[in-house]
């Protein structure tokens, strides 16, 4: 029997990986939530304007109109933007070359970004449209000495090579990804949606054999090649994660390849959490740090906020929703919450964007023939032997995790009378920031002629004719994905309810806005649980309990 694998499964779109955008909100108005509100309106204060908090809001405003209980939602976003880790920047600070600074991409089954596109009238566009497709290789996986494997544009000669290469491994990956994808799907439906535990949720679909493994062992046990492993799977990893297999767990590993469908919204992804909040009604409170949350006598909760350096202000709330990472809020919360979420490390990733009129240098990736041209897209992998999974920042030889070559653009020059150039915009993950010598090397300039007074010179120090732009950014995007088997709580404390739990088990945007739409269900829940005087057990997904393997 033939054998057919889908060609988009092997472009491993998944190149893009963190954030999205900057909005302002200048017809958001300043309610006033006193204690002498309507005692029907129910009063939510959510923090954080990305993913979660987005979607919470947008969810909770669904089931208000479709309810005789009145909401009232007010945001409050630390960042001037809303989007946390979905944000763009303009090349040549030009409004027309909008490029993503994190995550830039999501793909047909994340179904909470794919419905809210269409219900907002998005402009919803191929993850690659504006790659400029100049060169025969689309993507390759270098390991620091040589590239391990190479993806053609198009080309239909990619399956039978990654057949020829790997046996029966790339066929298994799929099929590995598609059951443990669809695993994960059912949490989107009943009986499991809305969850109230992830452990359980996740106990209950069959997903904890996969957190709890180590991916190189997971696919080990999956009979997935260890040659494919490294050089296929790993490159996604790094790219999404910056973390290698023997470190990232089994799930996510798997995550890393359903890349089918990879698409963006054009002009930048935040649009959709723009969108959100505004059909949320709600009152957005750009550049406003929480500080405190205090529990009342009444069960109330009263936050204590400020906006930059103005005076600390207060409001009185019944349900807060913490809808990011509690561990870098730096919120004080009295008395403490009962479900304290642990604290895990997170990654630093360095984003660098830039922009040149020169190409991938094809000497720096040892691309010897005669006018060879570097793959636009470079992933990476650690060379056969070297395993340094275990370390945080194991980038290993190359040095970096990806380079993506975005898009071009026209660069007016400033001599009169002359016609814009083409310039290239590159976007590099790293573990550290890139130094001067780096970029001119992958971009084949010649290095100074005293390099021991440029040893600490940075991309600032370039030269505006070879590097025409740039914009450098620190996140810390994602926490490291050990194989763990519980995950956070939605419910810290009663009335206090946590979208972040989420990360460590998946980390996406469309795993966010999971959440959000999860807390969103679960607190009108109990409201309605509250109206008719009764409280239901889910026997699935019930608070507390707890999975032992």
């Amino acid at each position: 029997m033939a054998v057919f694998v889908k060609p988009s499964f092997w472009l491993l779109a998944i190149h893009y990986v963190i954030a999205l955008c900057f909005i302002s909100f200048s017809d958001a108005k300043e309610h006033s939530f006193t204690q002498a509100s309507d005692t029907a309106t129910k009063r939510v204060a959510i923090i954080g304007a990305g993913a979660g908090g987005s979607s919470t809001a947008f969810s909770l405003r669904k089931y208000a109109d479709a309810s005789p209980i009145p909401v009232n939602i007010t945001v409050f976003e630390r960042n001037s933007y809303v989007g946390g880790r979905s944000t763009t920047v303009n090349v040549l600070d030009h409004p027309a070359y909008p490029v993503e600074l994190g995550a830039s991409i999501f793909v047909k089954v994340n179904y909470n970004l794919m419905n809210a596109s269409k219900e907002l009238g998005l402009f919803v566009d191929s993850a690659d449209a504006a790659r400029p497709k100049e060169a025969d290789d689309s993507i390759g996986i270098w390991d620091g000495k040589q590239f391990v494997f190479v993806l053609q544009n198009n080309s239909w000669w990619n399956i039978p090579k990654l057949l020829w290469r790997y046996g029966w491994a790339p066929i298994r990956t799929q099929n590995l990804m598609k059951t443990t994808v669809n695993k994960f799907l059912k949490l989107y439906e009943e009986p499991m949606f809305p969850f109230r535990s992830l452990t359980a949720a996740a106990a209950a679909v069959g997903l904890l054999d996969s957190t709890s493994t180590p991916g190189d062992v997971f696919l080990k046990e999956n009979n997935i090649s260890p040659d494919f492993s490294r050089d296929i799977i790993q490159a996604s990893t790094r790219v999404n994660y910056g973390q290698n297999l023997g470190l990232i767990h089994g799930l996510e590993s798997m995550v890393c390849m359903a890349t089918e469908g990879a698409v963006s919204i054009k002009g930048g992804n935040w649009q959709i959490f723009h969108g959100m909040l505004k059909g949320a009604q709600a009152d957005i409170r750009l550049s406003h740090t929480v500080t405190s949350i205090h529990r009342n006598a009444d069960n109330t909760l009263t936050l204590t906020y400020k906006a930059n350096d103005s005076k600390e202000q207060k409001l009185v709330f019944d349900e807060v929703v913490i809808a990011g990472p509690l561990q870098h809020s730096e919120l004080s919360i009295t008395p403490p919450v009962e479900k304290q979420p642990d604290e895990v490390p997170f990654v630093t990733l360095h984003v660098t964007l830039f922009s040149s009129p020169h190409k991938l240098s094809p000497k720096f990736f040892n691309m010897h023939e005669a006018n060879a041209q570097t793959p636009e897209t470079i992933l990476t992998t650690l060379p056969s032997g070297l395993d340094l999974g275990s370390e945080k920042a194991g980038v290993g030889p190359t040095g970096f995790w990806s380079i993506s070559t975005l898009r071009t653009v026209d660069h007016p020059l400033a001599s009169p009378g002359q016609k814009p150039s083409k310039h290239y915009v590159y976007k590099v993950f790293s573990p550290e920031r890139l130094s001067a010598d780096f970029v001119r090397s992958i971009l084949g300039l010649e290095s100074p002629s005293d390099p021991v007074k440029n040893n600490n010179s940075t991309i600032d120090d370039l030269s505006k004719q070879d590097i025409s732009w740039h914009h450098e950014k620190i996140w810390n995007p994602y926490p490291f994905l050990y194989p763990r088997v519980t995950f956070e709580e939605t419910l810290l404390s009663p009335n206090i309810w946590y979208t972040g739990g989420i990360e460590s088990f998946i980390s996406t945007m469309e795993t966010s806005a999971l959440m959000g739409k999860n807390v969103a269900t679960l607190l009108f829940q109990s409201w309605q649980e509250q109206k008719e005087g009764t409280v239901e057990d889910d026997p699935v997904v019930d608070f507390g309990e707890r999975v032992e393997l």
